[in-house]
């Protein structure tokens, strides 16, 4: 069975959280992992309502510095340091984080009882956390000051082997990692048992593009290529897109368009501005371009699906 791999919508407000709406953050879970993206305020009462462990998250992704996407960063680093954590903590944003972090601890004349490791963003296109599965990439929007998206992306997985081929042939052991690297086997005979026969192909690696506040661009375009959910900020319905670019933010028409341009499986907008109270035109004018479009509304937990 394929591991977990879905997000979860915490906050989904543009700006300022309204009655109905918080501002950015997202649980990303892959199996036993999970990663918070943005960490605007609210973020610990939300990871709270949807009953989220709190202590299991290990990494924070910080997309900018507007306070709609890290005011409750703070407030969740005192939680931690209240309940007794000492896992350390990875924060991967732009500079300017740990500075922000650091004064809140003079003024309060408080040391946390945890580590926190700062990973500043400088550019796109930079691998931040790998490990035996998953890889995380930033990707460089264009907003007001230096901002920036991730791509979460399973790595490939070794073929699998058929039981009855093992039975079948008699496969060793110690040959069973090179068939599934792709190698064909040689019997004890010397037959040549192409691979194929005897293996099966892994589902096709999964992948998720978070794109944060930003201007139309087509810049990451390639980066972002292929991936089975997109999530592209719409601040505004299309009628708006003058406003959206002096503000440089995106519509729903420009995020439809940047997915069906990157062959995206699936596009999920959010991050709508507070003058909005109703959502489902925003899902119906992304959807007269880009048919399999979600809405990112709090609590949702959208799944990344392996390729069909």
């Amino acid at each position: 069975m394929a591991e977990q791999f879905h997000t979860t919508i915490l906050g989904s407000s543009a700006a300022i959280p309204t009655s109905l709406r918080h501002t950015s953050a997202q649980v990303v879970q892959y199996h036993n992992k999970r990663f918070l993206l943005d960490c605007a305020e609210g973020t610990q009462m939300q990871l709270r309502r949807f009953k989220l462990p709190l202590m299991k998250i290990a990494h924070i992704f910080i997309s900018h510095l507007h306070g709609d996407h890290y005011l409750g960063l703070p407030g969740l680093l005192f939680t931690y340091h209240l309940l007794g954590r000492e896992n350390t903590l990875h924060i991967y944003a732009p500079p300017g984080m740990q500075k922000i972090i650091d004064l809140q601890y003079e003024l309060s004349q408080l040391k946390p009882s945890f580590d926190i490791q700062y990973h500043d963003l400088t550019k796109g296109e930079e691998v931040l956390y790998e490990d035996d599965r998953l890889t995380i990439e930033s990707i460089e929007m264009v907003h007001r000051i230096p901002t920036f998206g991730f791509l979460i992306r399973e790595k490939a997985r070794p073929r699998n082997i058929r039981k009855k081929a093992i039975q079948k042939f008699n496969i060793p052991q110690d040959c069973m990692q090179a068939i599934k690297s792709g190698e064909d086997f040689i019997s004890p005979s010397g037959q040549k048992i192409p691979n194929k026969e005897i293996t099966l192909a892994p589902p096709e690696p999964r992948a998720y593009a978070f794109c944060s506040d930003t201007l139309y661009t087509e810049s990451f375009l390639k980066q972002i290529e292929g991936v089975d959910l997109l999530y592209h900020e719409a601040t505004f319905m299309h009628d708006k897109a003058v406003i959206a670019r002096e503000k440089t933010h995106s519509t729903t028409i420009e995020a439809a368009t940047l997915a069906k341009k990157a062959g995206a499986k699936k596009l999920l907008v959010g991050h709508y501005s507070a003058r909005y109270k109703e959502l489902e035109e925003f899902r119906k004018e992304s959807a007269t371009v880009f048919p399999n479009t979600l809405l990112a509304e709090e609590g949702d937990v959208i799944p990344i699906r392996y390729s069909c």
